[in-house]
Order: structure tokens, then sequence, then C-alpha cells
């Protein structure tokens, strides 16, 4: 195709509602050369909307698609990064083991009221419900888990109940009663039905043991600073 019968191809692309940079690609030019071809065009109304309109859906597709090339990324960095803290943490020690227990317990247990591991993340109270069993040589049969929970699933306590006493193979009898918290809530959450509210894992007779842990908390919260 000649330049002249490229730059009347431009003219009608451009009437139409083609980009600058879609017609250069188009017709293999310059964008440059497009711009000044079509710079005094005189568009109507109706073409200058038709225009707009299709910069506007070629934004929304660009959106789209630069969105998902950085959730890919993100998913690819998450990966990596997993596969990296797996090989760095390796298999943890009796000690390892000992050490990232106090250290939880420190930030998410009760320090000054009875002893209690409290969250809402099931991963998190496994891994401590562990931890006593192992580190702490608590029997099965001492715990007392027992459920916080807003009022607003009263309703579906027996779900909630029935969750916790799975995930942990321990009997519905073990648990103590609910407490339902009377905040309203200002919105409704997508993960109603999904929500188990928090988990105050628990000890019977554990004051000597609440006072171990917390001398293993002493003794992270002092440890002097190693140099690098």
């Amino acid at each position: 195709m000649a330049k002249f019968e490229k730059r009347l191809e431009a003219f009608k692309l451009r009437k139409r509602g083609w980009s600058l940079r879609s017609i250069a690609k188009e017709l293999d030019v310059a964008k440059a050369t497009v711009s000044e071809w079509c710079k005094n065009l005189k568009l109507t109304p109706k073409q200058k909307e038709h225009l707009l309109r299709n910069a506007i859906r070629a934004g929304s597709k660009g959106r789209l698609i630069g969105a998902e090339m950085n959730k890919r990324k993100k998913q690819e960095c998450i990966d990596f990064y997993k596969k990296s803290g797996k090989k760095e943490i390796g298999r943890l020690s009796k000690r390892d083991l000992l050490i990232a227990g106090s250290a939880l317990y420190w930030g998410e247990g009760s320090k000054k009221s009875k002893l209690a591991f409290v969250n809402s993340d099931p991963d998190t109270i496994k891994f401590m419900f562990r931890w006593f069993q192992k580190s702490m040589l608590v029997k099965k049969e001492d715990f007392m888990p027992r459920i916080f929970i807003n009022d607003i699933h009263r309703s579906r306590i027996k779900k909630v109940l029935k969750f916790w006493s799975s995930f942990l193979n321990l009997p519905v009898s073990q648990f103590g009663n609910p407490v339902f918290l009377k905040r309203n809530p200002k919105k409704v959450y997508e993960n109603y039905d999904n929500y188990y509210g928090v988990l105050a894992l628990g000890v019977r007779k554990s004051v000597k043991l609440k006072y171990r842990i917390l001398g293993l908390i002493d003794a992270i919260k002092n440890q002097k600073q190693v140099s690098v």
C-alpha cells in the first residue's frame, strides 16, 4: 500500500473510532506519522463519542490484562517464597518447636488471667494444640477450649462447636459454654456461614504451666542481640 493510500486508510479508521496506536499497528507505520496525518481531521460529535467508547473499552481490557498479569506475578512470588521458606526452615527440632510456640503465646496468649491461647485461625490453633501436647506435655483430656463469637451466630453455635470439636478431635462435652458477644456488626460479612469465632485454648489446673510459659517468654524477651 502506497503512503497516500495508507493516509486515506488512516482517515477512515480514525473516523471509525480507532486509536492512533491501533492505526499505526494496522498500517505498519509510526504512531507519530499517524498523529501527523490525522491532526487536522475534523470528527463529528458522534465519531468523537465512538472514539471515546473505544478508548474506554481498550483501557478496560488493558486494565484487566494488567490485573491478571499482576495476579499471576503475585502468585508466582508467593509460591517461590513458600518453597524457599520450607527449605530455609526445614524440619522443626524439639527446641525449635518450644521457641516457636512460646513466641506465639507471647503474642496471642493470656498473660495476666487464666492460661489460654486465643486465636480465630484454625491453623494457628492447631499448631498450638500440638505445641501444648509435645512441648508442655498437656494431655488431651486436660484441654478446656471455649468459643467466643458474636451473638448473630447464636443459631449456628451447634455447627461452630461441631467444627472445633472435629478439628481438634475433642468431644463437645470438653468445651466450656460459648461466650456470645453483644456487639452489633456494622455490616454482614460474606463469610457468615463459614465463620467459627475465636477459640480460647485453655488447660485445666494450669497455674504452674502458665508460670513456666511466662518464664520461657521472659527468656526470649531478654535474649542478648546477636551481632550480624
